[in-house]
């Protein structure tokens, strides 16, 4: 299985208009969060609704993993914290989106939403604990910011960690953590596009100039993790 994984694309309408046709190439596509930008002067409900439709554009070519990010927050839920509604509204059969787990070719994806305060944070972690029950041979999670303790938070002025993923990854054990949110970590100093915790690999593409996003590809069968960026690509085996 190619799994074409990107995040960040902030309403950068020619990364979506190359993922619609990458997406031909691969058989799951997973969007880490930050799909829309609230600095935009596009307003966030128009946004959704050009999100919504490429969305649908990248299902009629397999699976999509779609988890929220900061900016993809439109209001708060029912238990008063803000979540990303219109993101939920969009989920189809082949749109699969924050909450969700699901086994594609012997892999469970688990995505995760970005979380806004204790409500949603405690929900994240019963959705970790439900979905690692019965878990297959490999495990993928979906989650917008990188952990603490690795080079995937630092920016090239400080760090963002994220202790609860840290510490759910040690709880756990995922075998793959894909992430986003800190866009210079691969090409700063001090920073980098993937990580290491234990035995669970964790990756962050970046986001970048240019009309191709930053991404990377996952190849279950070669076990191989294939970083593109504009200034240098790498290709990482994953013993």
């Amino acid at each position: 299985m190619r799994i074409l994984v990107a995040s960040d694309l902030h309403y950068r309408l020619p990364h979506y208009d190359w993922l619609v046709a990458a997406a031909t190439e691969v058989d799951v596509v997973a969007l880490v969060g930050d799909l829309a930008d609230v600095v935009s002067p596009v307003p966030h409900d128009v946004q959704t609704v050009v999100l919504s439709n490429y969305l649908e554009l990248l299902a009629a070519a397999g699976p999509v993993l779609v988890a929220s990010g900061n900016h993809d927050l439109d209001g708060p839920g029912a238990h008063g914290e803000q979540v990303a509604s219109w993101l939920r509204r969009a989920a189809a059969d082949n749109v699969h989106i924050d909450g969700a787990s699901v086994d594609i070719e012997g892999t469970r994806f688990t995505i995760c939403p970005w979380w806004d305060g204790p409500i949603t944070r405690d929900e994240v972690a019963a959705q970790l604990a439900a979905a690692a029950a019965d878990r297959p041979a490999r495990w993928v999670w979906l989650y917008h910011a990188p952990p603490a303790g690795t080079a995937l938070c630092n920016d090239g002025r400080r760090t963002f960690p994220d202790q609860e993923i840290a510490d759910w990854i040690a709880e756990f054990s995922p075998d793959i953590v894909l992430c986003g949110h800190i866009h210079q970590a691969p090409w700063v100093e001090g920073g980098s596009w993937h990580a290491k915790l234990g035995d669970t690999w964790v990756f962050n593409a970046g986001k970048q100039i240019g009309k191709v996003p930053a991404h990377i590809t996952l190849d279950t069968e070669a076990g191989t993790a294939a970083w593109f960026g504009v200034f240098e690509s790498e290709t990482l085996t994953l013993a």
